[in-house]
């Protein structure tokens, strides 16, 4: 793996919304401010290969997401609520936008957005432990090469985080854990 972005790379913001960085939110992440302020240092290497996700409620919640939303009611929200809105720091960025209804963002439109077959996935946001993790396995399993920068990145809670970015260094080369400073280097 070469240091810093190479052409094609393409750098995931993974749901940096209001819903997670709230203090009040019970989807609050603890350390939503460190992510971010990491996930801020990495957007000027990157440019315009920039996708930012939206986890957002689905219309009608089907199979065992009906119990999730059961023990989460307060998310069943449509797209447009504040809740699912980007935070200030992102919300004006230049970028394109990915919604999904699921915690990996691995979608069709993402995979799309990769600058060809060699282009690396590099991953940020929250939470580490869920959405970070559920879209890092998907893209790996699809072969392409995801490097996740840990300290761009939280967990619900610091032990969570830790654990999640544990589970993924078997994946290795697949999947690589770094952090802002090596990627930048």
């Amino acid at each position: 793996m070469t240091a810093g972005p190479a052409p094609g790379d393409l750098l995931a913001v993974i749901d940096m919304q209001r819903v997670f960085a709230d203090p009040g939110s019970p989807w609050r992440t603890p350390r939503y401010a460190e992510a971010a302020a990491g996930i801020v240092r990495l957007l000027p290497a990157f440019g315009d290969r920039v996708v930012y996700t939206r986890f957002v409620a689905p219309a009608e919640p089907a199979g065992a997401w009906r119990a999730y939303y059961d023990a989460w009611p307060f998310a069943l929200r449509p797209p447009d609520a504040p809740l699912w809105d980007l935070t200030d720091q992102f919300a004006d960025r230049p970028g394109h936008m990915v919604d999904a209804t699921t915690f990996g963002k691995w979608t069709p439109r993402l995979a799309t957005l990769l600058g060809g077959p060699d282009a690396r996935l590099v991953l940020t946001g929250v939470s580490t432990d869920c959405c970070v993790l559920s879209t890092a396995l998907a893209a790996a399993d699809a072969g392409v090469e995801v490097v996740v920068v840990a300290d761009a990145c939280a967990g619900a809670d610091d032990a969570a985080h830790e654990r999640a970015l544990r589970v993924m260094e078997p994946y290795g080369p697949l999947i690589r854990v770094i952090t802002v400073d090596e990627l930048l280097a």
